[in-house]
């Protein structure tokens, strides 16, 4: 991930994939990054060697649509994760999620953290 958010709480409980993922991460500046996982081949020695490397984009609201269409070239079947810090302005969503829409960008999860009950108790009282 490329950088480290705040998450709001739910109550949902999906447990993502630990591949094919596309994250798309807005910080509590509003700050939007695209990142996920390629592979590309490298030379070591002499030798041309494939390998997965992580590539992290800086976004905006007016390209974040084309930057997610670059990283699905490279892996179409990956999943759209949205991660926003619970103080990242509504608008910035709202903008991230309409450019989507506008490019048929569709199919995505918004990950939360997962909000624990006060008083949840596997312990039974007396």
């Amino acid at each position: 991930e490329a950088r480290a958010v705040d998450l709001p709480e739910s109550h949902s409980q999906i447990e993502l994939p630990d591949k094919d993922i596309i994250n798309i991460t807005v910080t509590k500046y509003d700050s939007i990054y695209v990142d996920y996982v390629e592979k590309r081949t490298i030379e070591i020695e002499g030798s041309e060697i494939e390998t997965k490397v992580r590539v992290v984009r800086i976004a905006d609201t007016y390209n974040v649509s084309e930057e997610i269409n670059r990283a699905r070239g490279k892996n179409f079947r990956a999943l759209i994760v949205i991660k926003a810090d619970e103080k990242a302005s509504f608008g910035v969503m709202q903008d991230v999620m309409q450019s989507m829409q506008e490019n048929h960008l569709e199919r995505f999860l918004i990950i939360t953290d997962h909000e624990v009950e006060v008083g949840d108790s596997d312990e039974e009282s007396a």
